[in-house]
């Protein structure tokens, strides 16, 4: 489909931007995307910012679904990415700290059961063709339309950016276009915070689309399957879990470090003073952590007075439940989730140069898609000049007679 195939129209509808007919074609786009898709290979892309080590929100937010997507086999390629330029957007006077996150971030990776045999896992500055990309991008959104996302006005507010907000930063959901489509990813697995951003990013395809013609693949969102996973909240019930709020629990963080941080730490219900008193399980991050991380089976294993979770949120909440007795199961339940994540990371710090050699490898493949994508956008916007023969020849008959 192109720009050709719509009927145009010059009234304007009163909730959208620009002309109706392109309101018609994005109708017509999502029907395109939606068949056309289901013929094609599916790929995944995601990625994360190296501003510190990773934490347990991002694995029941996105890692450890992106390990059993990688294992089930549905999907043919798989892009992950450590997304250091978007870090220097906000952390441009630090550049070391960034530099020095790319590595924790990869052990990260590859200690949750990422496998570099099975995804690509790259740098995303290692790319200089998602730059070029964003550039062309910028001329697709307007300002306006950046100010309304919501993502971006969290993150604004969380950073105190109002008076004085980096250009790179405001743009960050351009850029993240051009990382999704740059590998032609079709699913893009974030939590539930990221969606503003994806629904951006599909914006841009469409309206590139509609300008120069079917180029560009539009992605979908593929959220956690389990509710408590959507957005883990920090330890102190804050609703974001943040390095910057000093509310996580690290993956790499010892028995002794979790141990110490859900007894002293994790926000429980303050009107629970004794333990015969009732007890509220909404807000208690107690059990909203063993929503996202308890299994039956570690009730036979570690409290076997209760059969399920439930039976315990009920004794919580008539009373005669302390709360000790309840962290003492998340503890047990976080560190038989986490202890594969730390013996892994362990043998992986013995041989640092071999997870750099992985780096590369991921980036040297990764930018040979990038710049394939890259040539096709620049073909559809007529920008290919020496590669253009036809136009060259027109030129030649032209001035050359």
């Amino acid at each position: 489909m192109t720009k050709r195939n719509v009927h145009f129209f010059t009234v304007k509808c009163p909730h959208f931007d620009t002309s109706f007919s392109f309101y018609l074609y994005l109708c017509r786009s999502i029907y395109y995307n939606k068949v056309i898709t289901m013929g094609k290979e599916k790929i995944i892309l995601t990625g994360d910012r190296p501003t510190g080590r990773l934490h347990i929100g991002h694995y029941v937010g996105s890692l450890k679904r992106r390990v059993d997507l990688q294992d089930a086999g549905d999907y043919s390629k798989m892009f992950i990415f450590i997304a250091d330029s978007q870090a220097l957007t906000d952390n441009i006077d630090n550049p070391e700290k960034v530099r020095q996150n790319v590595i924790e971030v990869a052990l990260d990776y590859l200690a949750c059961g990422i496998d570099p045999s099975k995804a690509t896992i790259f740098i995303q500055s290692q790319i200089p063709e998602l730059c070029e990309l964003s550039f062309y991008y910028m001329d697709l959104v307007s300002v306006s339309r950046l100010q309304r996302n919501p993502t971006v006005k969290s993150e604004i507010q969380m950073r105190n950016f109002e008076a004085s907000i980096p250009v790179g930063f405001f743009t960050y959901p351009i850029s993240q276009a051009a990382d999704i489509t740059a590998f032609r990813a079709t699913t893009v697995p974030v939590g539930e915070d990221q969606e503003p951003m994806l629904e951006q990013a599909r914006e841009i395809v469409r309206r590139f689309n509609y300008i120069y013609g079917e180029t560009l693949v539009e992605p979908e969102i593929l959220l956690p399957d389990n509710a408590a996973c959507l957005r883990l909240p920090g330890t102190d019930g804050k609703a974001k879990m943040s390095k910057s709020l000093g509310n996580c629990i690290y993956l790499s963080e010892s028995e002794a470090e979790v141990k110490e941080k859900i007894m002293k730490n994790m926000y429980t219900d303050p009107e629970h003073i004794r333990v015969e008193d009732p007890g509220h399980i909404e807000g208690n991050m107690v059990f909203t952590y063993l929503d996202a991380f308890c299994k039956p089976e570690h009730f036979a294993e570690y409290l076997p007075d209760y059969s399920d979770l439930d039976e315990l949120k009920a004794h919580y909440m008539r009373g005669g439940l302390g709360d000790v007795k309840v962290k003492k199961f998340l503890i047990n339940v976080m560190n038989e989730e986490l202890n594969p994540i730390r013996a892994r990371r362990k043998e992986y710090e013995k041989d640092i140069a071999y997870v750099y050699e992985i780096l590369k490898k991921g980036s040297e493949a990764a930018r040979e898609v990038a710049a394939k994508t890259l040539d096709d956008v620049k073909n559809s916007m007529k920008i290919n000049y020496f590669a253009d023969q036809a136009l060259i020849d027109e030129h030649i008959r032209k001035y050359q007679g």
